[in-house]
């Protein structure tokens, strides 16, 4: 099932020049399943060789070509989605339900983009002086250097690279080096659907490497990423010092709030799959679950028999509902928070382990009773890890949802219009998704603000990164 990885440079798939390659493990197992060529500097400068071609060729193509390209390639992705969600199982161990939903919506994504590809449209601005024609016209920013992480390896680099190619730009995919096969089995619907050489092209390697060279490189005029707020800072200040455009899609702490007069049922059920889905390494999971006092003990009671019933194992078991962390680095990270939370005489009310010792598996965990200064009251745990605390007044809980420098994701449940409209206006988040989970959406704007970044990948909004505005006055000869 799992073939060795290449890079994807010029149209051709080839290994890195000087043939090193890294080994892909199984999280579930920890055992090597295959390998994937490892860029140097080399292949680097034939990417940005080919980048330069295909965009040329690209951006001839008129807008409703492009968007029948991006039409087949949905296709192609759909068609092969089964293929395309078992190699995401195995590299980076999400349940096999979770891993086929991310490819099938990354093809919804392309067709939303194949949709907004005909649709940029200019404006006549109407001039002070006879004969005179002013247009506002709208072009493709040019080469862009997208990175991608590991916990979504098809939908991330989806929403970068359909956006970018529906403005008629080329892309540099720095895949996640997690789980390089899914996402090069994406950038192969794009080529199988007759994208230009050179329009598209795949790399993984050294992260830190491959960013400090593509970020200042002439050729390349915008980045977009989806990581950790510290290596986003580091890469909007390189871009920022080389005047290139930038998305920055990153971290965040979710609030929860649930109100007395919640409806119990579905905000357990709603958050509790948010917070286990993909074991909670999601940028937009609920992370602080913050619930009214006169409710706070049913529901802390409800959500535990929610996280003690996730079955945990293998993402190819069909009763698996949570698999393992993608990578030993989680499960550390994971053991140092509970240690800190422990140690600061939190409440662990369910799971705080490992499980097992072979594949990297956590168990579902709640935790309560924090003090202000716990490090997962103030860090992302980007795993499997809920806290719940009470509060007592709106204005309370909004302050607390405002307390940190994140603002990606907020989720509310209340049947109060007049706190919905409070939480929905004053809480200082990019996305709020109130008495249900309405975020990320081909059709919907996904984006933060504060540390959690700046620019939007979802959307009508999401393809305006990708195009300069280009002001022509004409007076008639």
């Amino acid at each position: 099932m799992y073939r060795d990885v290449l890079l994807h440079i010029g149209g051709e798939w080839r290994g890195a020049r000087d043939g090193r390659t890294f080994d892909i493990v199984n999280p579930a197992t920890e055992d090597a399943i295959g390998t994937c060529a490892f860029a140097g500097t080399a292949d680097l400068d034939d990417a940005l060789a080919a980048a330069a071609q295909g965009f040329a060729a690209w951006r001839r193509q008129s807008a409703h070509a492009r968007a029948g390209v991006l039409m087949k390639a949905a296709e192609l992705l759909r068609a092969r989605a089964e293929d395309v969600a078992q190699l995401m199982v195995l590299e980076q161990g999400k349940p096999l339900a979770e891993a086929r939903i991310e490819v099938q919506l990354s093809a919804d994504v392309i067709q939303w983009f194949a949709g907004e590809a005909a649709r940029i449209y200019g404006r006549v601005v109407p001039a002070r002086a006879d004969h005179v024609r002013q247009l506002s016209l709208r072009e493709p920013v040019g080469v862009v250097a997208a990175f991608t992480p590991w916990n979504f390896p098809v939908s991330q680099a989806t929403r970068k690279s359909a956006a970018a190619l529906a403005a008629g730009c080329a892309v540099i995919l720095k895949g996640p080096e997690e789980a390089p096969a899914c996402c090069a089995e994406l950038v192969r619907a794009f080529a199988d659907a007759g994208l230009p050489a050179g329009a598209l092209n795949l790399v993984y390697g050294h992260p830190p490497d491959i960013s400090g060279y593509l970020v200042p490189h002439p050729q390349v005029r915008k980045i977009s990423f989806t990581g950790s707020t510290v290596v986003g800072k580091q890469l909007a200040a390189l871009a920022g010092a080389h005047m290139k455009r930038a998305t920055m899609e990153l971290g965040g702490h979710a609030p929860a709030i649930v109100c007395a007069d919640a409806d119990l049922d579905t905000a357990v059920r709603v958050l509790a799959a948010g917070k286990f889905r993909n074991a909670g390494q999601v940028c937009i999971a609920p992370t602080r679950f913050l619930v009214e006092q006169s409710v706070y003990q049913p529901f802390l009671e409800r959500f535990v028999a929610a996280a003690e019933a996730q079955r945990l194992g293998s993402g190819l078991d069909p009763d698996t509902t949570m698999g393992p962390l993608a990578n030993p680095r989680r499960l550390q990270a994971m053991e140092a928070f509970m240690e800190d939370a422990r140690d600061k005489g939190g409440r662990v009310v369910t799971g705080g382990e490992r499980r097992g010792n072979r594949g990297w598996f956590y168990a579902p965990t709640v935790v309560s009773d924090l003090p202000p200064d716990a490090r997962l009251l103030n860090e992302e745990p980007f795993g499997p890890v809920a806290l719940i605390a009470p509060f007592e007044t709106l204005d309370a809980v909004i302050a607390e949802a405002n307390r940190l420098p994140f603002g990606l994701a907020a989720y509310a449940y209340t049947r109060s219009q007049r706190s919905a409209s409070r939480l929905g206006g004053e809480i200082e988040s990019g996305m709020v998704s109130i008495n249900h989970h309405g975020l990320g959406l081909p059709e919907t704007p996904f984006g933060g603000v504060k540390d959690s970044g700046y620019g939007s990948e979802g959307g009508a909004e999401g393809i305006e990164p990708y195009l300069n505005v280009k002001f022509v006055s004409q007076l008639d000869a």
